[in-house]
């Protein structure tokens, strides 16, 4: 495989974004072993065996779930204007990655996720295992044996796919109550976000698994303000949402007291850096591919700026540092996002609220299964400003019904509502009779960026594979065993 050497950004040297289809398994090369010699590894571009005064003491692995170029142009050109530029396209190296899952050209997040954290291709819906679902070993997993700190953050569920994918081993990501369990069974240091009703005893055989944190001597802490107050505990537990934390443009609306994801990362990186021995840290900013899902481009660009800005704030961090690598990083593209040349930026600047949280204004008539017209038309013209047709709000009601005739997910019908204002504002998204056929629910298979700094940080070059990642991350950091290895 050809390797390239980038500049400092991807807009600098006009990089695409380029589908995968047909791929099959035969047809790829299989993942790179970190035990090999660094000049027969591929991924490695090349350079020598890591040496004690270039391996890092922390290693921070940051995932926007669903973040491709087409929403970090969506976002840089709503928040900064066409000269603008992300704090993430700063690093000094960057990537391609291709992200294809063991079965399917296209992956879900969590076989996007187990790729990343133990180099190994799996099925899409496994998360920790191979396809014949044999426990692997994450990185995370690996510096913790060897006597690190380990945390993970995210602003969806913490039992969800990528953080689930450092952290636990199921067959199945709708396992979550399994993976609160593992979660407590293994004792993280700590973990941040959203998913408290994972733990609750209805979930947990009668188990209030938060009370059993805190028996174990966890601080547990559920809004923002008891965050902040957090005092460098030893172990944290924080849990601020019963499912995912809300949409960025949703906060003031719900008057939500939960943390941003600068605030969990800032707690995270004073509680762990108090450690002589070191630490890694995975934070996710999950909620840029649900607000892509749902077509919600004010949401990508709202998520995505709170993501490169927690980026900025790691970077501000690591200014006095020298023992430290970052990498920025997505685990797979959603609904192919794009900066149209007709995208009304200023109208999508002016949106004020998440489709989700219009849904959940809605007046439904229950005598006749569907949601009021005039209900509809209001409320969706107040926040976005878009006026639908009587047609359009009679195609929606008929769109919240599945094929078997039962009702969508609040969260489903907020997808077609999240259209209808991308069509109306000529935004660049997939059609949403693709998304409908999508059994990813329109995740693509174009490859996503990599942007990496700090010690070991000029191996991430190139276009790699997601396996790559944890093998080289293995070897800068000179530990024992390999990710991937399956577990006894």
């Amino acid at each position: 495989m050809q390797k390239f050497k980038f500049l400092s950004t991807f807009t600098a040297i006009g990089l695409s974004m380029t589908l995968l289809f047909g791929c099959t398994n035969e047809e790829v090369s299989e993942p790179v072993d970190a035990a090999a010699p660094a000049e027969e590894n591929e991924a490695t571009g090349g350079s020598e065996e890591a040496t004690a005064s270039d391996t890092p003491k922390n290693v921070i692995v940051m995932v926007g779930d669903g973040m491709g170029l087409g929403q970090m142009e969506v976002a840089r050109l709503l928040e900064y204007g066409k000269e603008g530029e992300l704090h993430m396209e700063s690093l000094e190296h960057t990537a391609l990655l291709r992200t294809y899952s063991a079965n399917n050209w296209v992956t879900d997040s969590a076989a996007a996720g187990t790729a990343i954290a133990t180099s190994t291709k799996t099925d899409n819906g496994m998360i920790g295992v191979n396809p014949d679902g044999e426990s692997v070993a994450s990185i995370l997993e690996l510096f913790r044996n060897d006597g690190k700190q380990v945390g993970i953050i995210s602003n969806n569920t913490v039992t969800d796919a990528t953080p689930a994918a450092f952290t636990a081993n199921v067959e199945t990501r709708a396992g979550q109550d399994e993976i609160a369990r593992q979660l407590f069974e293994r004792e993280y240091d700590l973990m941040l976000g959203g998913g408290s009703n994972y733990f609750q005893p209805d979930r947990q055989d009668g188990d209030d698994l938060v009370e059993m944190f805190e028996e174990k001597g966890y601080s547990v802490v559920t809004d923002r303000d008891e965050l902040l107050a957090a005092d460098s505990p030893e172990r944290l537990l924080g849990l601020f949402h019963p499912a995912f934390m809300n949409y960025k443009v949703d906060m003031d609306l719900y008057e939500s007291n939960e943390p941003t994801l600068n605030e969990m990362t800032d707690v995270a990186l004073d509680m762990l850096s108090q450690h002589e021995d070191g630490f890694f840290l995975m934070v996710e900013g999950a909620r840029i591919d649900h607000a892509s899902h749902a077509a919600d481009i004010t949401s990508v660009w709202q998520e995505t700026i709170e993501f490169d800005n927690t980026v900025a704030d790691v970077l501000s961090w690591m200014e006095e540092r020298d023992d430290t690598l970052l990498i920025v990083l997505a685990d797979h593209e959603t609904m192919g996002i794009a900066a149209s040349e007709v995208m009304d930026k200023e109208a999508l600047r002016n949106v004020s609220a998440s489709p989700e949280y219009m849904v959940g204004q809605f007046e439904f008539d229950e005598e006749n299964g569907v949601y009021l017209t005039a209900s509809v038309q209001s409320i969706i013209e107040e926040y976005s400003g878009v006026v639908l047709s009587d047609e359009e709000v009679k195609a929606f009601n008929e769109y919240i019904y599945d094929d078997e005739g039962e009702l969508r997910f609040p969260h489903e019908q907020a997808w077609e509502i999240g259209s209808f204002i991308a069509d109306h504002y000529q935004a660049g998204v997939m059609n949403r009779d693709i998304r409908a056929a999508s059994a990813t629910g329109g995740h693509t298979g174009n490859m996503v960026p990599v942007f990496a700094t700090g010690l070991g940080a000029d191996r991430f070059n190139g276009v790699l594979d997601n396996t790559d990642i944890s093998h080289i991350i293995a070897e800068i950091s000179q530990l024992e065993t390999a990710p991937g290895e399956v577990e006894k």
